[in-house]
C-alpha cells in the first residue's frame, strides 16, 4: 500500500501537471519531499522544504534555491549567487518538466 502524505498547497497555485509534462510551478514536488540541494544544503530536511517561495504576482511557486540561494545560505558570498543559482537549477532540472510522481486527492 502507498503511503499517504497530507501537504499544503496555495489556494491559487496551478495544478499539477502530469507526470513529464512541462512544469508549471505547481509546488507539490518541493511540498512532498526536499529536493537533493536542499537535503544537501538546507536544515532542517523537512518538507515542505523551507526554500519553496510562493510569488503572489505570478501565482505559482519558485525554488529559493535556485531564484535566490544567498537567501537560504547566509554563507555563500553575494558574487557567488548566480553561480549557485545556474548550478542548483541543472542539479535539479528546475523549471523542466513535472518528476513528482505522487498521486493528488482533495
Amino acid at each position: 500500500m502507498p503511503s499517504q502524505q497530507i501537504i499544503t498547497i496555495h489556494a491559487n497555485a496551478p495544478a499539477k501537471p502530469a507526470l513529464g509534462q512541462a512544469c508549471n510551478g505547481c509546488g507539490v514536488c518541493c511540498a512532498a519531499e526536499p529536493c537533493p540541494v536542499s537535503l544537501t544544503l538546507l536544515w532542517p530536511h523537512q518538507a515542505p522544504c523551507r526554500a519553496l517561495i510562493w510569488h503572489e504576482h505570478k501565482q505559482r511557486y519558485f525554488c529559493g534555491m535556485v531564484s535566490d540561494p544567498a537567501r537560504f545560505l547566509r554563507w555563500l558570498p553575494g558574487w557567488l549567487n548566480l553561480a549557485a543559482s545556474r548550478l542548483f537549477k541543472r542539479w535539479i532540472a528546475a523549471d523542466t518538466v513535472c518528476d513528482a510522481d505522487v498521486e493528488l486527492s482533495e
